[in-house]
């Protein structure tokens, strides 16, 4: 198994865990399966109340990530999506996902 996660990027503060993607334009190459069970340890490790995804660079997200993001509403109280691109923007609004993700504009990690 090469290293998927080489391109993520994790800061921890107090209960906020901030994830981002190394300013990578497109998230197609993720293992979302194995992704999840990372988050999913480090979640339960650092007692993470807020996950934040900071998705600056980001321009394409697969629909296997926004199910990954989706599926990891019950893990924690609040998901911040920080400095989505227009494109990323659109998707969460056509997908009705700016309706239960807080999605704001943040400085850059």
């Amino acid at each position: 198994m090469a290293n998927e996660f080489a391109m993520l990027e994790l800061l921890q503060d107090g209960e906020t865990t901030i994830v981002s993607f190394g300013g990578r334009e497109v998230l197609d190459q993720i293992n979302i399966a194995a992704c999840r069970e990372q988050i999913a340890e480090i979640v339960k490790r650092n007692q993470t109340k807020t996950l934040a995804f900071d998705m600056a660079g980001v321009r394409f997200i697969p629909s296997g990530m926004l199910g990954l993001l989706a599926a990891l509403r019950d893990m924690v109280a609040t998901i911040q999506i920080l400095n989505p691109s227009n494109d990323v923007r659109e998707v969460l609004e056509i997908t009705k996902l700016n309706q239960i993700f807080d999605v704001r504009d943040e400085p850059t990690l």
